[in-house]
């Protein structure tokens, strides 16, 4: 009985010193921390955006200057009796500029922000432009009138409405500038999310590998590096497939679905439908890349199953990191941080694809993948080195640098 207990305690000593007295195990009991930490960092980049969507509408007056300070008055007050919850949009007050019918037009096709009715005119029977499904923006305009007008008159006719607006719903002249944002940071958090999924795959194979002692053989065979290199390419092939059956799935449903068509017709990249998508798989392929290649670098190095997880939890946790610092770039186009995340190498893919949600110009884009292009080679370059160490043991650092030891 006192061997068998012994026993129980030498095992159970080795396995408990085999996970605590690695470095890295710090890391890894800190892990819910940081996990926590990075996802209500994400929470507030997915809400900042819709924040930053609802900061995008606006209604919108074209009076004369000496009106201004009584139609903000009478909105303040009348905003003052409805709940946060229930009050329009943002009220903004023009200058008349000409034709009040073309000033208003102009003024709802603003790529900048989203003006859903506009009113030009005289208060006792103004003109209201709004788009045919924001007829509660329009109300709020044709109520703010009428109140003008009763202030005016006294408070008269009560049960009579003073001012007679005359409304003109029109179609949409612009892409919606929030829904570009929510589009922008869906393809952030899609890229992500296919990365962080798909790029997992090549470790898992390579620690089967290396536990099947099926890397020692291709090594005999090939030279590391391209081993390295062919592992990539192959899982990036898994990954396409991948992404092109559900997209393929996703789109019969769409066109089956009248309901599903119509909502995917109100997403309206500034680059275009076709052009956005293309650089989405191109951005995708990018990050992949980059990911994929530190993964497999990382886990060149892992000798079992449970190195490699707690070796692969810095770069999943980096990866969250660049992602909440995508999404704040997508809630915020052409800010600071936005153009931070767009220059970060592992951020770069997901803020560009945000970008082009947003922004019309294709020529960052161009300048943006040679940039990714430049780290994607790097990247593979050092990576490919420290698999080549990781896997031969041997040599010391001499194989890191691809010199050839006398053992090797």
């Amino acid at each position: 009985m006192n061997s068998f207990l012994r026993s129980v305690s030498v095992v159970a000593r080795r396995d408990f010193l085999a996970v605590v007295g690695t470095p890295t195990f710090i890391i890894f009991l800190l892990a819910p921390l940081f996990m926590i930490a990075l996802a209500i960092l994400g929470g507030q980049g997915a809400a900042s955006v819709a924040v930053s969507s609802d900061k995008a509408a606006r209604i919108a007056v074209i009076a004369a200057k000496a009106e201004h300070a009584t139609i903000t008055a009478t909105d303040t007050r009348l905003r003052a009796a409805l709940s946060r919850a229930a009050e329009p949009p943002v009220l903004t007050l023009f200058d008349p500029d000409g034709d009040g019918a073309t000033q208003a037009s102009t003024i709802m096709s603003n790529d900048k922000a989203d003006y859903f009715a506009v009113l030009y005119g005289p208060m006792d029977a103004p003109t209201i432009s709004y788009e045919s499904d924001s007829r509660s923006e329009a109300r709020w305009l044709a109520q703010l009138a009428d109140q003008i007008e009763r202030d005016r008159k006294g408070g008269f006719a009560a049960d009579a409405s003073l001012s007679k607006p005359n409304m003109l719903a029109v179609k949409a002249v612009r892409p919606g500038v929030g829904l570009q944002q929510q589009v922008g940071y869906g393809a952030v958090f899609i890229i992500f999310l296919l990365t962080t999924i798909l790029a997992g795959q090549a470790v898992g194979m390579l620690a089967e590998e290396k536990s099947n002692k099926v890397i020692e053989i291709l090594a005999a065979a090939a030279p590391l590096e391209s081993i390295f290199l062919g592992k990539l390419v192959g899982t990036l092939g898994v990954a396409t497939l991948f992404v092109g059956f559900w997209t393929g799935l996703i789109s019969l449903g769409v066109v089956l679905e009248p309901s599903a068509q119509a909502w995917v017709s109100s997403w309206t990249p500034a680059v275009g439908m076709p052009v956005f998508l293309l650089l989405g798989v191109a951005y995708f392929i990018m990050s992949y890349m980059l990911m994929g290649a530190l993964l497999l670098g990382m886990g060149g190095l892992a000798a079992t199953m449970r190195e490699l997880q707690m070796m692969s939890l810095p770069v999943t946790l980096g990866q969250i990191g660049m992602y909440v610092l995508a999404s704040k770039a997508a809630s915020n186009p052409g800010s600071t941080i936005a153009q931070v995340a767009e220059i970060v190498p592992f951020s770069s893919p997901m803020a560009m694809a945000a970008r082009a949600s947003t922004d019309t110009s294709l020529w960052p884009h161009v300048i943006a993948l040679g940039w990714q292009a430049i780290w994607v080679a790097g990247t593979i370059w050092l990576m490919a080195r420290l698999f080549r160490f990781g896997v031969l043991k041997s040599g010391g650092w001499r194989q890191f640098f691809g010199r050839k030891s006398a053992s090797a």
